[in-house]
């Protein structure tokens, strides 16, 4: 039997431009954050963002997921764990680029000092999953 994958290209190419969308809405509130904060942003305000920034991807992903047409959960499971893997390249790429050293780079995925971001990229990952089987729920499907 021939395995049927995930999602097809249109399906990969609708979630890397939601992605696209999902990173411009997380570098606007990075950009308004540090315009409040200033350069040297507090921890806490970097730790907000990743609670503000799950919301942001909730509700974008809940607007726009009929669009993705994901055909089951395994698809639904791929994009987000796309979504992951895209943002820890962004992530790091955007770091260097900024000049940030290393271990400031890492800070925000210490969990044991109190960096959210793990948690973000899981709820991240998750989300595609989670939306579909909700707006499925509302729908009578399962």
């Amino acid at each position: 039997m021939r395995a049927v994958p995930a999602f097809s290209l249109p399906t990969l190419l609708r979630a890397v431009a939601l992605w696209l969308l999902l990173m411009a809405a997380e570098s606007a509130q990075g950009a308004m954050r540090e315009w409040l904060f200033g350069p040297d942003m507090a921890f806490a305000a970097r730790q907000a963002a990743v609670v503000v920034g799950t919301g942001v991807i909730v509700l974008i992903s809940w607007v726009s997921l009929k669009w993705l047409r994901l055909r089951s959960d395994a698809a639904a499971l791929a994009v987000g764990a796309l979504w992951v893997a895209l943002t820890v390249a962004f992530e790091v790429a955007l770091g260097r680029a900024l000049g940030l050293s290393q271990e400031r780079m890492l800070e925000d995925y210490d969990l044991l000092r109190g960096g959210l971001m793990p948690l973000g990229l899981l709820a991240m990952g998750a989300t595609p999953f989670v939306v579909r089987r909700l707006q499925a729920r509302g729908e009578g499907r399962t």
